[in-house]
């Protein structure tokens, strides 16, 4: 079988947050408990007939009032790429929290792909609940419902292929309908695990982090992503600051701005 096209595939790290203790990343606390920073990301895989844009980050608006801080936009770090925002043609929403579908308004011409049960999820019963809503922004999910009337969202039902080299995939956990995306790229296939798993740790060492709608299903997702990775050096969490020191740059001007993850990690 011919193989597809490999993409090259970027973390864009967009917002910091370093008022963590290592003790509320983890159901069950850690016993070495101290300060632990967060990192957000934006990812983009780009083959000569594809761009995709995996999720989109959150305002100034939003940053402000969660007390985040707003590096720079995800448009900003695409342009370090060459990559126009009005020209995307698809954005993949692994989910739909605040700091994963802010700014889409920006990527005008894109279909955008969620799963059904995350739209169910954001928009039905559990929403009555404050510690299962606290991580959605209502602005957010209302703005995509007149998307969804607008044609202009593609709804999936557990794992999709998109085009030749990149799908999506069914996870759960975090949320009802959490989905990571697995690339094929010049070192195999690499799975950006989004909130599936937020740290290396997560995933690594079987601790769940505490925003959770299923736990058991979270622990699931951590062997679906292994199951879909090539290895463990090709799953891509979603807010470790490692992913920084791990890869190299994208070029001279993205440094501590967009590190390249279709190549061997340099640590």
């Amino acid at each position: 079988m011919t193989k597809p096209e490999p993409f090259k595939v970027y973390a864009i790290r967009y917002a910091h947050h370093g008022g963590r203790n290592a003790n509320e990343m983890f159901i069950g606390g850690d016993p070495h408990d101290g300060p632990m920073a967060l990192d957000y990301f934006v990812w983009v895989a780009i083959s000569s007939t594809h761009t995709y844009l995996i999720d989109t980050g959150f305002s100034a608006e939003v940053a402000k009032r969660r007390q985040r801080t707003l590096l720079r936009t995800p448009v900003e770090g695409l342009a370090l790429l060459g990559v126009d925002a009005s020209t995307v043609q698809n954005v993949i929403l692994t989910h739909l929290h605040y700091d994963h579908v802010g700014n889409f308004d920006m990527f005008p011409s894109a279909t955008l792909h969620v799963q059904d049960k995350e739209m169910a999820y954001a928009t039905g019963r559990y929403m009555r609940e404050p510690p299962l809503r606290g991580a959605y922004e209502v602005e957010d999910v209302i703005a995509l419902v007149r998307e969804v009337y607008g044609g202009r969202v593609e709804f999936h039902d557990g794992d999709t292929t998109l085009s030749p080299g990149v799908s999506v995939h069914f996870i759960g956990g975090h949320t009802m309908g959490m989905q990571c995306v697995r690339l094929w790229t010049q070192r195999g296939w690499l799975v950006l695990a989004s909130d599936a798993s937020h740290l290396y740790a997560n995933m690594e060492e079987i601790k769940p982090f505490p925003i959770v709608f299923d736990v058991g299903a979270m622990v699931d997702g951590y062997r679906t992503l292994r199951a879909l990775a090539d290895s463990t050096d090709h799953i891509i969490p979603g807010h470790d600051p490692l992913v920084m020191a791990r890869y190299p740059e994208a070029n001279r001007s993205s440094k501590g701005i967009v590190v390249r993850l279709d190549v061997d990690p340099t640590s």
